[in-house]
């Protein structure tokens, strides 16, 4: 994913522009740190705490000038409006938020208004038309036919939550005035594999592979999760 966000980066800003980036949801902070080590200044915005904790050890690991392009914030992602003026971001990140929130309309809107115009939103969210393939792969056949209808599952942690279509999406994005302009698969080949997995010899090979099946039809579309960028008019 970091890849391919960083491929839409390249292509809609000049390369060295010091870019704001607001990732909301930011959880133990891995990609605004890795943004902030490019140059870019960031703001991290995270209500659970334990997670706030996290991202802020990680962060004081970092050299001084990487620190200083780092803000996090603890607070609720769906009221952005409380803690920033709209259009006030380059790029806005939603990673692995959506399927908590039952209700995305509001979230997805917020993210909109801090979009500069022509800002890159960035969206990761598990594929709904993919639901059956994790459980079918698995060899749970009541698990699968139980995924072909719904939008609702089990995570690894346990938790009963929400996954989202492709379709709504692109529909949800238009509605916030930035429209869909590209979108990936993400997990194509490796969904099944362990949390705990060691990473294979052959890692550079394994992520070519799903970086290209993450661009490529029909293997994106039933990747695991979908990667939708959407740029504010």
């Amino acid at each position: 994913m970091a890849r391919q966000l960083d491929e839409q980066i390249a292509g809609r800003y000049p390369v060295g522009q010091r870019l704001r980036v607001l990732d909301v949801g930011m959880g133990q902070g891995t990609q605004a740190l890795r943004l902030a080590r490019l140059g870019h200044q960031v703001t991290g915005l995270e209500q659970d705490a334990t997670m706030v904790a996290a991202a802020r050890t990680a962060l004081a690991d970092e050299p001084e000038g990487i620190r200083e392009r780092v803000r996090i914030i603890e607070g609720d992602g769906r009221d952005t409006g409380v803690h920033f003026l709209p259009g006030s971001f380059d790029v806005v990140l939603c990673h692995g938020v959506l399927m908590y929130v039952g209700e995305p309309d509001a979230l997805l809107a917020g993210l909109g208004r801090m979009l500069a115009p022509g800002g890159l939103l960035s969206l990761l969210v598990r594929n709904a038309d993919a639901l059956a393939m994790r459980p079918g792969l698995s060899g749970d056949w009541a698990g699968t036919q139980g995924a072909f209808d719904t939008t609702a599952y089990v995570n690894r942690l346990g938790l009963e939550v929400r996954a989202d279509r492709l379709t709504t999406l692109t529909g949800a994005l238009a509605g916030i005035g930035a429209p869909l302009q590209a979108w990936y698969g993400v997990r194509v080949f490796t969904d099944t594999a362990a949390d705990d997995a060691e990473i294979p010899d052959d890692v550079e090979a394994l992520l070519s592979a799903e970086e290209r099946a993450g661009r490529t039809d029909p293997y994106r579309q039933v990747a695991a999760l979908l990667h939708l960028c959407g740029v504010r008019g």
